[in-house]
């Protein structure tokens, strides 16, 4: 059987993967799986920086706004659904392209998941009422080995953490490494990049940009249903603390940028720990990691 090839596309967000995978799309005479996590719900359209229109007509993508902000999709539901996704377009295609920054979601679809059992979904109804440091605090006590390596501001990962451990009686760290998913095709890995500096400049960039485009518009329309999980999200949390009063437009404009910024610094410190990830930097002719890509699937073919 010939093999098959998914060509992922990671990195900090603004850094220009969505062009670089329309690239890849368009050399490869295929498709692209969307594994942005943001990019999943309908609405969202401005403050997750799906691709344009044109853009999307391009190439095919999958998993683009294909779901409701009051629906729960979870990244078990991302990988399952993913690999049928997978299975079908290598059908008719030797090469894929999956484009994304969460870090979590493009494990899921390399390695699969760790199992972690069943619990209780009253636990994680009450941990979603609890403060940012009440779900800090109570991590680092039930399980102080996962507190080092998690992303302490991110509520989702701490709330997610929280209701292993409180449902099961053991620390979420303790289901972590399990054995890898075997699957039938192989993966290559690019990684884009930039200096710090450049990279918090395109940030800072993109955020006015999207201000222009209607954010704040998209936002108040969003704002009475602020509760729902897929909106407690960057860009979105921010201005819904303006139309609720408690800041100025121009504070959540700045704390936008500043939180994007740490979410970019988070993205790149998740996948540096990759070493079969291949960084190029973002201003790299698209040639030369076309080249590069081509170079891989013609060794492995060997």
């Amino acid at each position: 059987m010939p093999e098959n090839y998914l060509i992922t596309v990671v990195g900090p967000t603004a850094i220009g993967k969505t062009a670089l995978g329309i690239q890849l799309a368009r050399h490869f005479n295929t498709e692209i799986i969307s594994a942005d996590s943001r990019q999943f719900f309908k609405d969202m359209k401005i403050g997750t920086a799906v691709p344009e229109e044109e853009e999307l007509a391009t190439a095919p993508h999958h998993f683009i706004q294909h779901i409701s902000v009051e629906e729960e999709y979870s990244v078990g539901d991302f990988e399952r659904d993913a690999i049928a996704k997978l299975d079908e377009l290598f059908q008719r295609k030797k090469v894929v392209i999956m484009v994304g920054g969460s870090g979590l979601y493009v494990k899921s679809i390399l390695e699969g998941l760790d199992y972690f059992p069943e619990v209780d979904p009253q636990i994680r109804a009450g941990l979603n009422k609890e403060s940012l440091e009440n779900l800090q605090r109570k991590l680092a006590n039930l399980d102080p080995d996962y507190y080092k390596n998690v992303d302490t501001e991110n509520p989702h990962r701490l709330i997610r953490a929280l209701e292993i451990c409180i449902g099961t009686g053991k620390t979420y760290s303790s289901f972590l490494n399990r054995k890898k998913e075997a699957r039938d095709f192989k993966n290559i890995q690019i990684g884009l990049t930039s200096e710090r500096e450049k990279i918090y400049e395109r940030i800072n960039l993109r955020v006015d940009k999207m201000m222009e485009a209607g954010l704040f518009e998209e936002a108040k329309k969003l704002f009475p249903k602020r509760h729902l999980n897929a909106l407690n999200t960057v860009g979105y949390k921010e201005l819904f603390l303006n139309l609720e009063g408690k800041i100025t437009k121009e504070e959540a404009i700045a704390e936008i940028k500043k939180n994007t910024r740490r979410f970019a610094k988070r993205q790149l410190t998740w996948f540096r720990k990759d070493n079969a990830i291949k960084w190029f930097e973002n201003t790299a002719a698209p040639t030369d990691i076309i080249a590069y890509a081509e170079e891989k699937i013609k060794c492995s073919s060997q």
